[in-house]
């Protein structure tokens, strides 16, 4: 964890010249830290998936409880496609139920920002959860 924070201190460091409000450098150094931490827990969480001891008996549940994992795991991955603007803003409203003042101040954003990049956001994942729907019903046929 040392490592990651002297990360954020060098990084800051080289980044320095390119802050253009002094009075935003609390923002500033909160996003760097924010995606620096981001892709730390990105590399660290395993691609393994867990696996849970099968009952016999219980096929409609398995089967039930599979149809979630796939369409929860195609909707992360839609969400995960989305470009970072539009990504973290989204997770912290949907995921962490976050209000748009709230976004705002977490990211350093306006609060104008945040509502853009929410619609803009949403709208991306309805065409690619559009997409993917599609897809999966000319596949079916």
């Amino acid at each position: 964890m040392d490592d990651l924070v002297q990360e954020v201190f060098l990084s800051a460091l080289r980044q320095l010249h390119a802050l253009r409000d002094v009075t935003r450098f609390g923002a500033w150094l909160g996003t760097i830290t924010r995606n620096r931490a981001n892709d730390y827990f990105r590399r660290a969480i395993p691609d393994e998936k867990v696996t849970e001891p099968v009952e016999e008996g219980r096929t409609e549940s398995r089967t039930t409880n599979h149809a979630a994992e796939h369409e929860a795991a195609a909707i992360l991955a839609a969400v995960r496609a989305l470009p970072e603007p539009y990504r973290e803003p989204l997770i912290l409203r949907l995921v962490e139920g976050m209000t748009g003042p709230e976004i705002a101040a977490r990211t350093g954003l306006t609060h104008g920002s945040v509502r853009v990049n929410l619609y803009r956001g949403m709208q991306l994942l309805r065409e690619k959860l559009n997409e993917r729907a599609s897809s999966a019903g000319r596949r079916a046929v």
